[in-house]
């Protein structure tokens, strides 16, 4: 097998489980897989069904660590950047989740596909947003 068919394989093989796990957590909590409202949720001490967030997001914690743990060399384990800018990148992307009331997961995942024209319209701006920012750090000469 390719290294192009295994990279294929295994981001349509992560696609597949994050649309079952969208559909599972739809179908049999009646919840939106939204990650950052999920998280929102989760520290909110109001809220009186945090259980699940916590393991969904414990889950998705473990697998990264699991990942790391059984095939490191499939992760970049050495940041290319300061500290800081991985940190001020996380607050302009959770900002903007609660901006946009939702994030990639739960727009572009679930919005899209009960046919929500404001999660197509907020997807196109992720996208869009994306796609503008990697060129202009391109055009002034880093790598995104």
């Amino acid at each position: 097998m390719t290294t192009t068919t295994h990279a294929l394989l295994t981001a349509l093989a992560g696609g597949c489980l994050i649309g079952l796990a969208a559909a599972l957590l739809l179908g049999l909590n009646g919840r939106i897989f939204g990650v950052s409202g999920i998280a929102a949720a989760a520290m909110d001490p109001d809220i009186p069904d945090r259980g699940w967030r916590w393991a969904l997001l414990a889950g998705m914690l473990s697998g990264g660590l699991l990942l790391a743990w059984l095939a490191p060399d499939r992760l970049q384990l050495q940041p290319v950047r300061p500290l800081w800018i991985y940190l001020a990148s996380g607050l302009a992307v959770g900002y903007g989740a609660r901006l946009g009331a939702g994030c990639p997961s739960g727009h572009g995942i679930c919005g899209l596909s009960r046919l929500s024209l404001r999660s197509a319209v907020a997807t196109v701006v992720f996208m869009a947003t994306s796609m503008a920012t990697v060129t202009l750090v391109r055009l002034l000469g880093g790598q995104p």
